[in-house]
C-alpha cells in the first residue's frame, strides 16, 4: 500500500496475540512482513493464527497473497533486515523493552520509525537506550488489532514531533483509527477507561448485585452498543435531546455525582475476586466454545465497520 513513508516492509517484534494479529492486518494491507519472536514455536502459532484470521481479512477486503509475504526468523537482527517500519510487542515489562528497544534500534537503519504496542507504559519510560529515542513511539491498538481499527498514538520526552505526526497519517493511511495523545498517560486512553469499567462491575459482582453473565448482558446489549456508534460525549449529547450535552448534564449531573459517590473503591483484585469471575465465566462457556465466540465477536465486529463505513452521517 502506498504511504508516505514509503514502507513496503514491517518488522513485528514478538509474536504474541497481539502481535499475530499485527501481522495478519499488515498482510492484508498488502506489506511484507519479517517477524521476530525468541520462541521457536512462535512461527508455527503465528502463521496458523494468520491462517485462521484470513477468511476475516478477505471479506474485509485483504490484498491477494498476503499470507505469502511473511518471513519469520527467531534472530532479531536477520528479521529487521531491510524493515521499514517497526510494530514492537515485547512483554509488558520496562526493563525488557529498554533491552528490546536498544536491540532494535541497533538492527535497523536510523530513519526507521519504531512504534510499541505498550498497553500502559509509556515511551519515556523505555526509549532513552536507543541509540535513536526520537524515532520511537507509542502505537498501542485494540484487540484484536486485524478487526479493531483503534491506535492510540503519542511521542515519549524524546520523539520528534515530526515522527509522531507521521506515524499518525502512516495509521490513517492503511485504515487504523488513530488518536494522537497530548500527554503521556499510565494505560493510555481507551485501556484507563476500561480498567474503570472493570473496577465497578467487579465490584457490582462482589457486592452480588448480579452475576457474570448479567453484568456482560448489561454492558453488551446496553451502553456498549451505543459505544460502538458514538463515543461518551456525542452520546451524552444526543441523550440530552434539543438541549444537548449542557442539558443531560445539568439534568442527570446531580445524579450522577451521587453515583460516583457510591462508586467502588477497591485498590486492589483479591483472589476472591478472580475466583468469582472464573466461576462466572466458566458457568457461560459450559454452553459456548471459546473459540467460536471469539470468531462470532469478530465476525459481528467486521459487520459493525462495515455498517460503519457506509453511514456517511457519522462523525467518525
Amino acid at each position: 500500500m502506498d504511504n508516505e513513508l514509503g514502507v513496503k516492509k514491517i518488522g513485528v517484534v514478538g509474536c504474541g496475540v497481539i502481535g499475530m494479529s499485527w501481522t495478519a492486518y499488515f498482510l492484508a494491507k498488502g506489506f511484507s512482513v519479517r517477524a521476530t519472536d525468541p520462541n521457536p514455536a512462535a512461527e508455527a502459532r503465528t502463521r496458523e493464527y494468520v491462517d485462521n484470521a484470513w477468511p476475516l481479512l478477505e471479506r474485509m477486503g485483504a490484498a491477494p497473497g498476503g499470507k505469502d509475504r511473511l518471513f519469520f526468523s527467531t534472530d532479531l537482527i536477520e528479521a529487521m533486515d531491510g524493515v521499514d517500519f517497526v510494530q514492537e510487542n515485547g512483554p509488558e515489562r520496562i526493563d525488557l523493552k529498554r533491552t528490546l528497544f536498544r536491540d532494535i534500534a541497533n538492527a535497523i537503519e536510523p530513519r526507521v520509525i519504531v512504534a510499541s504496542s505498550s498497553s500502559g507504559i509509556p515511551v519515556s519510560d523505555f526509549q532513552g537506550a536507543s541509540v535513536h529515542p526520537e524515532r520511537i513511539v507509542l502505537g498501542h491498538p485494540f484487540n484484536p488489532p486485524h478487526v479493531l481499527p483503534l491506535v492510540e498514538v503519542a511521542g515519549g520526552k524524546l520523539t520528534s514531533p515530526d515522527v509522531v505526526d507521521a506515524t499518525v497519517r502512516f495509521y490513517a493511511r492503511i485504515g487504523k483509527k488513530p488518536v494522537r495523545m497530548n500527554r503521556e498517560m499510565k494505560g493510555h486512553i481507551a485501556n484507563r477507561i476500561q480498567a474503570a469499567v472493570m473496577r465497578e462491575v467487579l465490584y457490582l459482582l462482589a457486592q452480588d448485585v448480579a452475576s457474570v453473565e448479567d453484568l456482560d448482558i448489561a454492558i453488551a446489549h446496553g451502553p456498549g452498543m451505543r459505544w460502538a456508534i458514538l463515543g461518551q460525549f456525542l452520546n451524552a449529547d444526543q441523550g440530552g435531546g434539543e438541549g444537548g450535552i449542557r442539558h443531560m448534564m445539568e439534568h442527570l449531573g446531580p445524579a450522577m455525582e451521587g453515583w460516583w459517590a457510591d462508586l467502588g473503591r477497591n485498590e486492589h483484585i483479591a483472589a476472591e475476586d478472580i475466583g468469582l469471575m472464573e466461576r462466572g465465566v466458566a458457568k457461560i462457556l459450559e454452553r459456548h466454545d471459546r473459540a467460536a465466540i471469539a470468531s462470532a465477536r469478530d465476525s459481528v465486529l467486521a459487520q459493525i465497520l462495515q455498517a460503519k463505513a457506509a453511514e456517511d452521517r457519522l462523525p467518525y
